[in-house]
């Protein structure tokens, strides 16, 4: 019932999807109830959607669902009801859809009598025109860079014989980290004795054969047969040492091979110890480099299609307190976490900071629309009702209108007001409460107002 009801303020607030066929009035009024008000409706033929929320054809609806969070910005379309993301709704939404219940855009407002509006001690500024510094405040973690760190596993099984860094150690890459005793390592480099004293028997044999060719006695056959086997004698000498090599033994190897960095960094973890038996699927070492670092920012759902690649970020770290770090926007998810409700962005850190430490917390400010001009007023004139900003702007000294905006905080004590809003119109400031109280259904009110409905 409760988008029953929406539906009817939307009904109220605006007229039919640009002259589309509805039911006659005689039809319509004998049919009181919400539901008869709601089958009265049509659907958008041109859209999809139900008429009275097409924002396509209603764009000033598009302030009230992004209010509400439900707002899909690829599409156009209020979220709940997207034929993008829900084609098997059919235009409508599911009966569980919470839809708002504050006051319309467009109410009016007026005073009972001239000298009650005057005595009401409502103040009067009119919006100035700036731009956005607003930002979306979030909660990050600061995180090393996913291509500067390097987990270390033993490429053959074996026995750690010597450990050469620890954790805290700073290594380069190739600095060796431990030596390892492999029966791997032994086999290969028999394999290697083997491929190399039968590769000098090839070449011998071949050398004997090209010359009894030269001297007639012998074929050509067998000088190539030499020579094939001359080639697979030395193809297995190089694979028997490529195998030696990717161990990190060498040649004249004693059955161990050397553990060795494979990047520039920190070791972070080291998880043998000398004895420890290891294998090919165990971690022994992580090394980060801490030269570039990121923040991973939980940006909430109903913020995430403001924000995009190359906005400022700032952040404050805990226990960094009297300190801000910088850094840009690199990129945001796609998607919408379905746990934490939020879509997570990576901003890459532009503050060279040594005090910074990966997996501390941190407060990020993402500003969004740096250069965008948007009417500011202060915060007094703008008041939030079922989670939707109002503000209230002046018609005559008697009569005011609700306004539904898009409203976000700015520098000082100052509002962004991004829709909804023209530069220049006069707002209420003190007394904007007072306004708010009687619009709300059920509230209590002074009673010296008396309302119109949305005409929009």
């Amino acid at each position: 019932m409760r988008f029953l009801a929406f539906v009817l303020v939307a009904l109220a607030a605006i007229a039919g999807c640009r002259g589309k066929s509805t039911q006659t009035s005689e039809t319509a009024g004998a049919r009181s109830s919400p539901v008869a008000a709601l089958a009265a409706t049509d659907m958008c033929a041109e859209h999809g959607v139900l008429e009275v929320i097409c924002t396509k054809c209603h764009p000033k609806l598009i302030a009230v669902f992004r209010a509400k969070g439900d707002y899909c910005e690829e599409h156009g379309f209020p979220m709940s009801v997207c034929p993008g993301h829900f084609p098997e709704r059919g235009g409508r939404p599911a009966g569980d859809v919470a839809i708002d219940e504050a006051p319309a855009d467009g109410i009016k407002i007026r005073f009972k009598s001239l000298e009650t509006a005057r005595r009401s001690g409502l103040e009067i500024v009119n919006a100035v025109g700036g731009s956005d510094v607003s930002g979306i405040t979030a909660s990050a973690v600061i995180v090393a860079d996913a291509s500067r760190m390097a987990r270390v596993n033993a490429p053959a099984r074996g026995v750690v014989r010597q450990l050469l860094a620890g954790p805290g150690s700073s290594v380069g890459a190739g600095t060796p980290l431990a030596v390892i005793a492999s029966a791997e390592v032994g086999t290969a480099h028999s394999n290697l004795k083997s491929a190399s004293a039968r590769t000098r028997v090839a070449e011998s044999a071949y050398e004997r054969e090209k010359e009894l060719y030269e001297r007639g006695i012998s074929a050509s056959r067998e000088v190539q047969a030499a020579e094939r086997e001359l080639e697979t004698a030395r193809g297995e000498v190089e694979a028997a040492a490529a195998a030696l090599s990717m161990m990190g033994a060498s040649e004249k190897s004693d059955g161990t091979y050397v553990l060795r960095s494979p990047i520039r960094g920190t070791v972070t973890n080291c998880a043998v110890s000398v004895g420890s038996l290891v294998d090919l699927e165990r971690t022994l070492f992580e090394i980060v480099d801490a030269t570039e670092i990121w923040a991973e920012i939980d940006v909430p759902e109903r913020d995430a299609y403001r924000v995009a690649r190359g906005q400022r970020v700032v952040l404050h770290v805990d226990g960094l307190s009297d300190r801000e770090i910088y850094g840009k926007v690199q990129s945001i998810a796609p998607f919408i976490d379905p746990h934490t409700r939020s879509a997570r962005a990576r901003a890459r850190i532009t503050t060279k900071d040594p005090a910074l430490r990966v997996n501390m917390f941190a407060r990020a400010t993402v500003f969004t629309n740096p250069s965008q001009r948007v009417a500011l007023v202060p915060r007094a004139a703008v008041q939030e009702v079922k989670g939707v900003h109002l503000v209230f702007v002046r018609l005559a000294e008697d009569q005011f209108e609700t306004r539904r905006v898009e409203a976000t905080p700015a520098d000082g004590e100052m509002m962004a007001i991004s829709a909804g809003l023209r530069v220049g119109e006069p707002v209420v400031t003190t007394g904007s409460f007072l306004l708010k109280t009687e619009t709300l259904k059920g509230s209590i009110g002074t009673g010296c107002c008396e309302l119109e409905p949305s005409k929009r």
